[in-house]
């Protein structure tokens, strides 16, 4: 599956097959809270929130992929991400675009 943040590939002719998305709502655990909570001591990066909210990127992404290969879709095109809290410690990733088959 080809997964692009274009609204083209180029060489293909495409037929649009409709929005696909997925999503996932990660949360903190203790010891990344904890481990935050010092470093904003001293500052720099949160390591522990920089890899969650990759692996949140990348199921969220899976299940967007999921749901194009459901409609039988080749590709999916102008691929975005975004996030929002959704409470106090817990933020949701959700990865959209557009699903995708070759002429």
């Amino acid at each position: 599956m080809i997964v692009v943040n274009t609204d083209y590939i180029s060489g293909k002719e495409l037929e649009t097959l409709g929005l696909v998305k997925g999503s996932t709502v990660h949360s903190k655990n203790v010891g990344r809270d904890f481990m935050a909570g010092l470093k904003t001591l001293v500052g720099g990066e949160i390591k522990g929130y920089t890899e969650m909210m990759n692996e949140a990127r990348t199921l969220a992404t899976k299940r967007m992929v999921a749901e194009a290969e459901q409609l039988g879709a080749d590709a999916v095109v102008n691929v975005r991400f975004t996030t929002s809290g959704i409470m106090q410690g817990a933020a949701e990733v959700i990865a959209y675009g557009t699903a995708v088959k070759y002429l």
